[in-house]
């Protein structure tokens, strides 16, 4: 710990172990959001090319080809959830349509702009707040489907939540860093 004056001359005294550990957990919380919410906009395509012979590093004489696959993303590609999981969730009488439809076109969207504000500072305590009832959210739909792995992994989300939102007190930098 180091001390530093304030203006009335008390010594404050300032904890970097703390500031450093939130940060660490904002940058994660955060950048996790952000791919988390970019993911939801990509899909794999598989293209055909011609099978190269390794010796010669010519295209095989035979004209066989090969599936390559490879990742792409655009606005086209949004998949809030996998299929296997919204058939699952399109069952679950306690998940009505009314419901999952607009929590399926937001979940994308809301994560980068959680991810985003969690990173620059913008309104860090309500922007963890929100971030960890988005996942509560998610959790209940896990809960009603029984994808236990999921739960498990939401629920480490969700305490890494609460643990920066208790550290937040330690923030040194951000955009309204109150809130």
């Amino acid at each position: 710990m180091t001390t530093e004056q304030t203006n009335e001359d008390q010594p404050v005294k300032t904890n970097w172990d703390a500031t450093l550990a939130f940060w660490v957990l904002r940058v994660w919380l955060g950048v996790r959001a952000i791919v988390t919410g970019l993911e939801k906009y990509s899909t794999t395509v598989i293209t055909q090319k011609p099978l190269m012979d390794p010796t010669t590093g010519m295209e095989d004489a035979s004209g066989a080809l090969v599936d390559i696959a490879h990742k792409v993303y655009a606005l086209t590609n949004y998949n809030a959830v996998p299929p296997s999981l919204a058939s699952k969730f399109a069952t679950e009488p306690l998940l009505p349509k009314l419901l999952l439809t607009p929590f399926y076109a937001l979940l994308g969207p809301v994560l980068i702009l959680l991810g985003v504000t969690l990173l620059i500072g913008l309104g860090t305590r309500i922007s963890l707040f929100l971030q960890g009832l988005l996942y509560v959210g998610l959790t209940v739909g896990m809960i009603l489907i029984h994808e236990d792995g999921g739960i498990a992994w939401l629920g480490i989300h969700v305490a890494l939540i609460a643990l920066a939102l208790l550290l937040a007190r330690h923030n040194r930098f951000g955009l309204l860093k109150n809130g």
